[in-house]
This record gives structure tokens, sequence and C-alpha cells, in this order.
């Protein structure tokens, strides 16, 4: 894993040992596909699971409610996961 160490002076964060590691063509596939989406689509399918699941709970189906309240979280992690291939993906090593 490549150290990091932050300027912050300057707020820059200057990554070393990152043209030592290589990503795969599969993990360059995926961030190449994942940065093309915006992040407000992981935040808006997350709250939109909320809603689902409070309406499921109010129209008294307990179990669909409790599956699609479990939806949350992963949309949350694929926001964070896109957000961090944005902004510190192998983009910046890797030319294609």
């Amino acid at each position: 894993m490549a150290a990091a160490t932050v300027n912050y002076p300057t707020g820059r964060v200057q990554t070393r040992g990152a043209e030592k590691q290589s990503e795969g063509r599969v993990a360059r596939g995926i961030e190449h596909y994942a940065a093309q989406a915006p992040s407000d689509w992981f935040l808006w399918a997350a709250g939109a699971s909320v809603v689902g699941a409070l309406t499921l709970r109010c129209l008294r189906r307990k179990e669909g409610a409790q599956f699609v309240s479990q939806w949350v979280a992963p949309f949350m992690l694929l926001g964070g996961y896109n957000k961090i291939v944005k902004v510190a993906g192998s983009d910046r090593v890797h030319s294609s």
C-alpha cells in the first residue's frame, strides 16, 4: 500500500510509491465506469431506499421493509467508492 503525506499549508496530498503499484485491467475498467457515474445518484438511491422502506413499513410489510432498508448502506458505500475513484483513482498513474 502506498504511503501518503499531507502538506498542510497547501492542502495537497502527495502519494509515494503509486507508480510501483499497478491495477489490473478489470480494476481499471471498473474505475473508468464508476468515475462516470454522478455521485448524486448513490445519495438519491440511498434516500429512495429509506423512503421505500418507510413506505413498506407503513403498509405493514415488515419483511419487505427490512429488505429494502438494507440497501442504504451498500448505496452509501458505492457513493464513497465513486468519490475515491474520482479523487484518487489509478487514472493519475495510468493513461488508459
